[in-house]
């Protein structure tokens, strides 16, 4: 079964173009198109996608509120969703992030990078841009969210630790069962032990809070 993508961004161009990437990669289907972020969802609710892949920018609604719509906090049954952004630096990354999104990309990334993006996102994990994630993260991590990082339910385990700055450094499972000489079944239960400890949806939210505590730093 191929994956089925929805695409919305506000410029024709771009919008044609990674669709016509997506679509050239096995096993990904373009399903739909957006121009803004209101029709995104609308067409989100109805095609329900795969994954969504969103522009931050867009007019009407933005890629931010367009996200919390789809796979925000009290979404019953969320959508996978992608942000994709011009700016390597951009405030707007962070707050869709924290609305739900479960990765993000520049517009630069290229076909590779993009593909493994949706394959990421449809199988429940997460692809961070590599060249942002440690500066991006770990510099709003330090303008914080307005309140203080939740505290673990039970403490973290050593394994676990080291499992939690694997990924907010923006390891895959594969990568980090190498680094630390585990299975990949292993790490996928210290992931998910990692998201019931911290009340987190995602890896993503697993790494916002390893660079809100300072447990990793850029």
């Amino acid at each position: 079964m191929s994956i089925r993508v929805l695409v919305a961004d506000d410029q024709e161009i771009v919008r044609t173009g990674l669709t016509m990437i997506l679509d050239a990669q096995p096993g990904i289907e373009v399903v739909g198109e957006a121009a803004d972020g209101r029709r995104a969802v609308e067409l989100a609710r109805r095609l329900r996608p795969d994954v969504c892949l969103f522009d931050i920018r867009m007019p009407g609604l933005d890629g931010i509120a367009a996200t919390r719509a789809l796979a925000g906090p009290g979404v019953a049954d969320p959508l996978a969703v992608v942000v994709i952004t011009t700016f390597d630096l951009d405030e707007y990354v962070y707050a869709a992030l924290r609305a739900g999104a479960r990765g993000f990309l520049l517009k630069n990334a290229g076909a590779a990078l993009l593909s493994q993006a949706v394959h990421a996102a449809a199988g429940g994990e997460a692809l961070i841009a590599p060249s942002v994630t440690a500066r991006l993260l770990g510099a709003f991590a330090r303008t914080g969210s307005g309140s203080a990082p939740v505290r673990p339910i039970e403490a973290l385990t050593g394994r676990e630790e080291e499992v939690l700055a694997a990924v907010a450094r923006g390891r895959t499972n594969n990568e980090i069962a190498d680094e630390l000489s585990v299975s990949l079944s292993t790490v996928k239960t210290h992931i998910a032990s990692l998201m019931a400890k911290l009340g987190a949806r995602n890896r993503v939210e697993i790494a916002i809070w390893a660079y809100e505590t300072g447990r990793v730093r850029n």
